[in-house]
């Protein structure tokens, strides 16, 4: 098994916006057209024009009705993808030490050529981030297109995760999140981003932005931080409450 480092040298990761996220899928597209034909194995499908299509996808999005107990309810999107956790377990229960997180820049990633498709990191996981390829027969999870964003033969631009670059909405921010001054860090503190689930006490490096009526202030950060019984639904019909008149 994997130990994870006591600390890392910078946290690179996402902001997701739930107030702006329009629930096109356009991240989990370009994710998959990426992923297939850049770092490790592509990303498979099985009989994608068949009656019973699936797939392996790094990044979902789930549509919710969220109907808090005042004021009306509200259709909220929510990008599903790795957290890149501080305290990750998928990482400290594989076999094969082919989980790992990387001290340079804290990026969850996994060794496809020792995965042997246990599954017992996806078991591990309380976000559902980690899909078995059946094609490959191992773990595939989000690399933030670890071999993207160091690509110095890509304009600068481009130098970030492609649902990043492709988000036309703009809901969606990759940086380092151990720096305080940087612009996600900024934004974290400015709209009151903060760790999904937080119970699980995986210390998840990404952050959500919660969903806000536009001509409301946002409620205090330590009342939407708290746990949430219900997992992902509870947290979204707890957020939503804190926002109704």
């Amino acid at each position: 098994m994997t130990t994870l480092p006591a600390a890392t040298e910078r946290k690179l990761g996402l902001v997701i916006d739930l107030d702006t996220c329009v629930g096109c899928h356009a991240c989990a597209v370009a994710c998959k057209e990426w992923n297939t034909q850049g770092y490790g194995v592509p990303l498979s499908d099985q009989d994608p024009y068949g009656a019973e299509p699936s797939g392996t996808w790094l990044n979902r999005v789930h549509s919710y009705e969220v109907r808090p107990q005042s004021g009306p309810a509200q259709i909220v999107h929510f990008p599903r993808s790795c957290l890149h956790c501080e305290d990750a377990p998928c990482v400290t229960v594989c076999p094969t030490g082919a989980s790992y997180k990387r001290v340079e820049d804290g990026i969850v990633l996994v060794d496809e050529t020792r995965c042997m498709g246990c599954g017992i990191c996806a078991w591990a996981c309380p976000y559902g981030a980690r899909e078995l390829d059946e094609a490959a027969g191992v773990m595939k999870k989000c690399t933030l297109c670890v071999d993207r964003i160091y690509n110095e033969n890509l304009p600068e631009e481009d130098r970030v995760p492609a649902c990043v670059r492709t988000c036309p909405a703009g809901a969606r921010h990759f940086g380092d999140l151990s720096d305080p001054d940087s612009d996600v860090s900024r934004l974290v503190a400015e709209r009151g981003g903060f760790d999904l689930m937080p119970e699980m006490e995986t210390r998840p490096v990404n952050k959500y932005l919660p969903p806000r009526p536009k001509d409301r202030p946002m409620p205090e950060l330590a009342e939407l931080a708290e746990p949430a019984p219900g997992g992902l639904l509870g947290w979204l019909d707890r957020a939503l409450e804190r926002l109704a008149p």
